[in-house]
């Protein structure tokens, strides 16, 4: 589905990516790991159209390096962003409806699913977005997003700073979208949640892939977990 060779990466003169490759399959879960500043938000970014480039991005053998991001969204990937980005004086309802494509006919999603699978939004759903907690917030992200209908979905950090509580329903949320043959690539820095649900993991250091495979074969290898993980 997603296939990245090459990828460089720049916010002005400053070259954030060097040389990025990877590629996500239909249904797979990919985490992409590692500290903070070593270029998984601007990944994230630069696969969704946001940040300047050079290398080869292509979702289904389509080039998308050059399209703008609404084109991206509208092609199947669907992004939440870390600072969530919702719409505060919506409701909780009104949110989910911009999240749309069209009048949204045809979609594996509704809003029953959306109320189904946090039922706290159920609750919430004629509140204003603004007035919700951080970890209400993230649920409506997450959802919002999923209305869109998307074949791959591009999470950052969607456990940052929630209760257990919450960070176990993200992860059920996760494993639905997979049962669902959704792709997901997420963004984190919690090795557990995605040493539990991810297919493969990527470790990120200095704007480059620094290990690839799968989260056992992460587990047994302690230099990378000390050198490039563990804080």
């Amino acid at each position: 589905m997603l296939k990245i060779e090459n990828l460089h990466a720049f916010y002005g003169k400053s070259h954030v990516l060097h040389g990025v490759s990877f590629d996500i399959n239909s249904g797979e879960i990919v985490s992409l790991l590692g500290r903070n500043g070593s270029g998984r938000s601007t990944t994230a970014k630069t696969i969704m159209g946001l940040v300047e480039c050079q290398g080869s991005i292509e979702w289904n053998g389509q080039a998308i390096a050059d399209k703008k991001a609404y084109q991206i969204a509208h092609l199947g990937i669907g992004y939440v962003p870390e600072n969530r980005d919702i719409f505060p004086k919506l409701t909780v309802h009104q949110n989910l409806m911009l999240g749309q494509k069209g009048k949204g006919e045809g979609s594996r999603w509704n809003f029953d699913d959306m109320y189904g699978m946090f039922p706290r939004l159920k609750e919430r759903q004629h509140t204003e977005a603004g007035v919700l907690s951080g970890g209400e917030q993230q649920m409506l992200t997450l959802c919002r997003t999923l209305m869109g209908d998307p074949d791959l979905i591009i999470i950052d950090e969607p456990t940052e700073g929630l209760a257990p509580k919450i960070v176990a329903q993200v992860g059920q949320y996760l494993e639905t979208l997979k049962q669902k043959g959704i792709s997901v690539l997420l963004i984190e820095q919690k090795l557990t949640i995605a040493m539990e649900i991810s297919d493969r993991v990527l470790v990120m250091g200095h704007g480059s892939i620094v290990f690839s495979g799968t989260p056992n074969q992460l587990r047994e290898d302690a230099y990378i977990r000390r050198e490039w993980l563990e804080v």
